[in-house]
């Protein structure tokens, strides 16, 4: 008895020897492995300083959508037709106050962008809107749910042939504006290190 008790351990001792040894060396990432991933370098010296560009046109705004991108959160305001003569100014107020009324319309986030875009939203020839949105309203078609920057968007209208837009982000963050043919695009950053 004592015997067939003894071959019976050694029978599951082999058995689980063998099972641990055939489990394929890919399963389960070694420590060289592990330090070959290389974090993502994201740009910086962006700052977070006002960014202007003084050009215009009176091609009017149509459209605002948002992105998420490893190193930054996006913000591109369509001007077709405008070419990169869109001029912008960016910058980060304690509070936004709506061009003309100076009405106040609250923006949620740790910190907020004041963005304004030399470009009408309607059209100047008839004065009948060509972007939908209503004043101090999030902007519309815009959902930033799972952004790790951006917070909240509001429309703050268009006066004397400039859109405002308030961007409400989670802290004050560096950002970076840029002008490419028929559209201004606002990017700012996760965090003011150099990895995403």
């Amino acid at each position: 008895m004592v015997r067939i008790g003894r071959a019976c351990a050694t029978l599951a001792l082999v058995g689980a020897t063998v099972g641990v040894a055939a489990v394929p060396a890919g399963a389960a990432p070694d420590a060289t492995s592990r330090s070959t991933t290389k974090a993502t370098t994201c740009p910086t010296g962006w700052g977070s300083l006002a960014k202007t560009d003084s050009g215009a046109t009176v091609a009017p705004m149509t459209n605002v959508r948002t992105g998420r991108h490893t190193c930054f959160d996006r913000m591109v305001v369509d001007v077709p037709g405008a070419g990169s003569g869109v001029g912008y100014s960016v910058q980060y107020v304690t509070r936004l106050y709506q061009d003309g009324s100076g009405h106040h319309i609250p923006v949620a986030g740790g910190a907020v962008l004041a963005v304004r875009v030399a470009a009408p939203a309607y059209d100047p020839e008839t004065g009948a809107a060509t972007y939908p949105g209503r004043v101090a309203r999030p902007l519309p078609g815009v959902d930033l749910t799972g952004y790790r920057t951006f917070r909240d968007t509001r429309f703050a209208g268009s006066f004397e042939g400039e859109t405002q837009i308030g961007l409400g982000v989670r802290a004050r963050l560096p950002f970076r504006v840029q002008q490419l043919d028929d559209r201004v695009i606002v990017d700012v950053a996760h965090s003011w290190t150099a990895t995403g």
